[in-house]
Formats: C-alpha cells, sequence, structure tokens
C-alpha cells in the first residue's frame, strides 16, 4: 500500500473538516476521490501533506506514518502534488518552470532525461518551451503543471480539480494524459468533481460528503451506486 489514511480527523477552529476518514491507495493504481464542493476534499490533500493538523488517525506513505513530519519531508519522500488553479511560476519560462520541479535533482542526465519525456507527452510545451508561463492557455498551463510535478519523478502523484476551468475538448486530453502517467508506472490519486471523466481512468474510488466517506468501490461499483448516479449522473 502505497498511501493509507486511518480514522483521519481534522479540526479548523472549532469545527471538524474530516470525519474519521480512512482510504487507501494500493502502488501503481489509479484511485479517485469524488465529492462536490466543500465536501472536505482540499482539506484531504491539505492533510496527507501536513497542512492541515490531523487530531485524530494515522497517515502512512509508503509504509511510514508522515502525518507527524513536516511538509517538506512528506514531499521529498515521493509525493508530487499538482494543484487547482496550475499555481505555476508565472513570469518564468516553460522549461524554468519545469526545471523548478526537479530541484533536488544535481544530474544534468537525468533532468534532461526527464524533460524530453515530458516534452514528448506534452507537444504543445515543446513548441513553447521558452514561451512566459503566464502567457500560455489554461490548457497549456494545466499541462505545464503536470510536467512540473512529472519532474521530480514522484511515486505518488495528486492532482487536485485538474478539469477545472477547462474546455471539454481539454478536460479529455488532460485525462487521457493521466491514464498514460498513470499507465507507465506512476501511481495517481485523482481528486475531482467530474465523476463521468474520473471514473472512466479511475480503478477504485471514494466518495466524500460533508467530511465523511460515504461510498467506496471499484470504477463500475461506484457508477451503479444510488448515491453516485443520482449526486452526478440523474
Amino acid at each position: 500500500m502505497i498511501l493509507s489514511l486511518a480514522g483521519v480527523t481534522t479540526v479548523y477552529g472549532k469545527n471538524r473538516m474530516l470525519h474519521q476518514v480512512s482510504l487507501r491507495v494500493k502502488k501503481g493504481d489509479c484511485v479517485c476521490l469524488l465529492g462536490p464542493n466543500g465536501a472536505g476534499k482540499t482539506t484531504l490533500i491539505k492533510a496527507i501533506l501536513a497542512l492541515a493538523e490531523v487530531v485524530e488517525g494515522t497517515i502512512h506513505f509508503l509504509g511510514r506514518r508522515i502525518d507527524r513530519l513536516k511538509t517538506h519531508q512528506i514531499i521529498n519522500s515521493g509525493i508530487s502534488v499538482i494543484p487547482e488553479g496550475k499555481r505555476l511560476f508565472s513570469k518564468m519560462t516553460v522549461v524554468e518552470n519545469l526545471r523548478m520541479g526537479a530541484f533536488k535533482e544535481n544530474d544534468n542526465r537525468k533532468i534532461r532525461s526527464r524533460m524530453d519525456y515530458i516534452l514528448s507527452l506534452f507537444p504543445r510545451l515543446k513548441e513553447r518551451s521558452k514561451q512566459i508561463a503566464g502567457t500560455l492557455s489554461g490548457g497549456e498551463q494545466s499541462m505545464l503543471g503536470i510536467g512540473r510535478g512529472l519532474m521530480a519523478s514522484p511515486k505518488l502523484m495528486i492532482f487536485d480539480e485538474p478539469s477545472l476551468g477547462l474546455a471539454p475538448v481539454l478536460v479529455e486530453e488532460i485525462f487521457q494524459i493521466i491514464k498514460q502517467i498513470n499507465e507507465s508506472g506512476v501511481t495517481c490519486f485523482l481528486v475531482e468533481q467530474n465523476a463521468n471523466k474520473t471514473l472512466s481512468v479511475a480503478k477504485y474510488g471514494y466518495l466524500l460528503q460533508a467530511g465523511k466517506i460515504l461510498e467506496e468501490g471499484t470504477s463500475q461499483e461506484l457508477r451503479e451506486s444510488r448515491i453516485i448516479r443520482e449526486a452526478y449522473f440523474a
């Protein structure tokens, strides 16, 4: 098991944001977390990264307990997060942004090899390699955010709402890229509202509402779930 949360509860002020949340992500899988706005999805990501205090329960990554570690220690252990809203270095070029993703790597051959792979994965970024990131289209910025995360050669990639604000044709492309990344051997944890696209990529998933896990199962089982059908496919 690459990532596991067991009975995780978080508190913001006097309010509990997550309530005894348990989930698991197996190595090599693509697992999704579905839920509407305000369900606690972002809080769960913050809990994994030690940006939200875990007051009950435990979080383990690669068999090591991480909920007592610092954020940089957790990231350095092999987790890349592709945040909602891109959050690029907007005044840097595409290549400079990619290199920032490999800031811990000192082997230039490895950096070059990773960059060549990413630019083959995203031909549009290759065409715009010297362009300032802030001038890219929304879809291109999403690609750059994913590429920057890949530059760290992560063991786990967490995607936070990758389809947010994108045109349908770009949503299709981004999800196909996530599927390709997963098939290359990278474990993916996909946090999304777009249930239809997400369940077409993920092998297993969870439904989070009001800070609680209401459903879990294979993608097919979740598609057949009454709660999810009413919420997303009605």
